[in-house]
């Protein structure tokens, strides 16, 4: 079984008109509410074998808050730089090319792709928007990421910080 938490970053400021999408960091709501969905992953339960972060600010600070609440070492998250303008098509086959030792992932990144892979792969569940700090848990019966598809997924939960303010 292996196991992927989809985390989308919490909301981002726009105050700085001079700063590149990839470098906003997180607005205040942003600060607070990253650290809620991670308490609530934690009473979850939720241990992580590998998290793995977009290289763009928002997601990164989003992932070390996250992190801290779970008592996932801030400093093994692993960043990526394609995950910032990955397209869901692509995200599963980066889901499917994850090392098989780790079995409980986290992806941090952005919508729409966040979203468009949650009903790629669960179409039953289908939802219009993974919010800002909102995470889905997916579970794939299977031993090896690389069979990790649609005929062997079963959302575990969505969860969204609006849940806990």
């Amino acid at each position: 079984m292996k196991t992927l938490y989809l985390l989308r970053h919490a909301k981002s400021s726009w105050k700085f008109e001079d700063l590149s999408d990839h470098d906003r960091p997180l607005a205040k709501r942003g600060r607070s509410d990253a650290p809620l969905i991670g308490q609530e992953l934690s009473e979850r339960k939720i241990k992580l074998d590998l998290m793995i972060s977009s290289s763009a600010v928002r997601a990164l600070s989003t992932a070390t808050i996250v992190a801290k609440e779970i008592d996932y070492d801030p400093e093994k998250i692993s960043v990526e730089e394609e995950l910032y303008r990955i397209d869901a098509t692509s995200l599963l086959h980066f889901i499917q090319a994850l090392p098989d030792e780790y079995d409980q992932v986290m992806l941090v990144g952005h919508n729409p792709t966040l979203t468009e892979l949650i009903n790629m792969l669960v179409p039953d569940k289908g939802i219009a928007n993974l919010p800002t700090a909102g995470v889905a848990g997916i579970s794939f019966d299977c031993s090896y990421w690389g069979e990790a598809s649609t005929d062997n997924t079963k959302l575990l939960f969505i969860d969204i910080p609006k849940n806990y303010r």
